[in-house]
């Protein structure tokens, strides 16, 4: 049974926005300082006895659990660079996919769409004394509202690493996954992010090097 570690990382910036005295601090946040990064490890790998690595040549986009295409943008071009750079100046040497690499990174674009109706049945009800009725020369009033229905559709992106212990694959005919990073937030696909980004997943990670 694989036994799994879970680690969750925030810009320390972040933590002071939100111990901040203001009336909505989420709405102050940079998109940096939105961005959580997730690593999950098995903690029974022995991350040092691979040497070889080899990262595929282009990112998965996975839209509402569904494979919908196989892609090589710009911003995916910089995100398998950085994967390359992070694992090779942990000790580990590239190689391509079929010189036998002791681990297969796979990058995936994960979005997911979620929609729904949100009532207002009483939209005044939570704010007494905002807009008296004796305003309007109606004192003693009281106001009324037939209901407010407004439907929502929220689209969110994370960027998902794969780490896959090739090596062993053999012993059993199975493809263990030894390592995941997530990471989640506004912006994460911009241009010019990736390179911190992915560093910063890494980094939560010391374990994860040659030696």
């Amino acid at each position: 049974m694989k036994n799994f570690i879970l680690t969750i990382g925030v810009a320390a910036s972040s933590m002071l926005v939100l111990a901040g005295c203001t009336k909505d601090p989420l709405d102050k946040m940079t998109e940096e300082e939105s961005r959580i990064y997730i690593t999950n490890h098995d903690s029974t790998a022995n991350f040092s006895s691979y040497t070889t690595f080899s990262v595929a040549d282009s990112v998965a986009v996975i839209n509402n659990n569904k494979l919908e295409e196989k892609s090589l943008t710009d911003v995916d071009a910089a995100f398998i660079a950085a994967v390359k750079a992070q694992l090779t100046a942990r000790g580990y040497t590239l190689v391509a996919k079929d010189a036998n690499p002791d681990l297969g990174i796979n990058i995936n674009r994960i979005y997911n769409t979620y929609s729904g109706i949100v009532s207002y049945p009483d939209y005044w009800g939570g704010y007494p004394g905002i807009w008296d009725p004796w305003y309007w020369g109606y004192p003693g009033y009281g106001y009324y509202w037939p209901g407010f229905y407004g439907v929502y559709s929220i689209r969110e992106g994370a960027l998902s690493i794969d780490a896959l212990d090739l090596k062993n694959a053999g012993k059993d005919n199975k493809i263990h996954g030894i390592w995941n990073g997530l990471i989640r937030g506004s912006g994460i696909f911009r241009p010019g992010n990736g390179d911190s980004q992915i560093k910063a997943l890494f980094d939560q990670s010391p374990y994860f090097k040659r030696s």
